[in-house]
């Protein structure tokens, strides 16, 4: 398993590369190996890759990588990693479903980075284990797979399955792999010749903290915004959030107002219109479910919503063609 010492070296991992994959992703895990190879002056590491069907396969920033091999000679592997990223939903289709149970079946310890978590679930090859996947496919995942044990973990690794958050929490998997393996001195040599001031524990949050993102340090305004976070299926009235956060309506207005320069209810409005997008763009839910995960009870007002702030249907959002009557798209987005 990757978390244990392995019986010889090299030890290969096979990264498996989907359409669109994530550069920063790949290279941070990729590399975090590499430099240990050379810090320690013999081969710890080695990372064939692969595509789907052999053929150069481009990340998400149009760089395209040449693969060693197509998914059979993978097959060969006991360790590999589905490397995913924008639009991985899409990449789905049955031989690559059939080919992770089969690795699955042969008893190899299967990991994604990234999105690739999304692939292993469609796959039924996380039931009963513990996984994460990146904070901005959270939702979309959480829906559409809700009995599997997601986390908010940069990484986790959970006997025959390792799964990792994306962008630079490769490197703190596997610095953390390096120091079980190999120890924590050769660890700290790699992470110090990235600049990387600490090996990240995989408790550690993906995301960074909310003050800091909203550039606000209120506690108060902070309280609401986090209830609003957490509320966006059930939405939560103006009273309800005032009176958790100890305020009055109109102190929570003001706050909004001065902080964000906006009414909370334009806020909170915005939280669920930019979850339903990542629902929309990250999943093959329906409209309208997507419509009621977000605290709307109607398609047509959902679709016009959400019309008026991106300037574009969720139908568009998705590249369909309208459909139905003129002047009747918006109830055709249940559809």
């Amino acid at each position: 398993m990757l978390g244990t010492v392995p019986r010889d070296l090299p030890q290969t991992i096979g990264f498996v590369l989907v359409p669109g994959f994530s550069m920063i992703a790949f290279t941070s895990t990729v590399e975090t190996m590499r430099l240990a190879n050379r810090l320690a002056n013999r081969p710890l590491y080695r990372w064939p890759l692969f595509s789907p069907d052999g053929n150069p396969v481009a990340a998400s920033n149009n760089i395209a990588l040449t693969p060693d091999g197509d998914l059979e000679q993978a097959s060969q592997l006991s360790t590999i990693a589905i490397c995913g990223g924008q639009g991985v939903h899409r990449a789905v289709d049955r031989s690559f479903i059939s080919w992770l149970r089969r690795m699955d079946r042969s008893g190899a310890d299967v990991g994604a980075i990234c999105t690739g978590s999304y692939l292993l679930a469609r796959a039924g090859l996380l039931d009963g284990y513990h996984c994460t996947i990146h904070w901005e496919q959270l939702a979309g995942f959480a829906e559409e797979f809700p009995d599997i044990e997601v986390t908010t973990e940069l990484f986790e690794i959970d006997r025959q399955r390792f799964t990792c958050a994306g962008g630079s929490a490769g490197i703190d998997m596997m610095l953390n792999v390096i120091a079980m393996q190999h120890g924590h001195e050769l660890a700290a040599r790699v992470a110090d010749q990235f600049m990387h001031e600490r090996i990240r524990d995989r408790h550690d949050h993906q995301r960074i903290s909310l003050p800091a993102r909203l550039g606000v340090r209120h506690p108060k305004l902070l309280s609401v915004i986090e209830l609003m976070e957490q509320h966006l299926e059930e939405p939560l009235s103006r009273a309800e959030l005032a009176s958790k956060a100890g305020l009055s309506t109109r102190q929570l207005e003001r706050l909004f107002r001065k902080y964000l320069h906006r009414s909370p209810a334009r806020y909170y409005l915005e939280l669920r219109l930019n979850k339903a997008r990542l629902l929309l763009v990250q999943t093959n839910m329906s409209v309208i479910d997507v419509a009621l995960a977000c605290g709307f009870v109607s398609a047509s007002h959902f679709s016009k919503c959400y019309r008026d702030f991106f300037g574009r249907t969720p139908r568009k959002e998705r590249g369909l063609p309208p459909h139905g009557e003129p002047g009747g798209e918006l109830d055709d987005e249940v559809g």
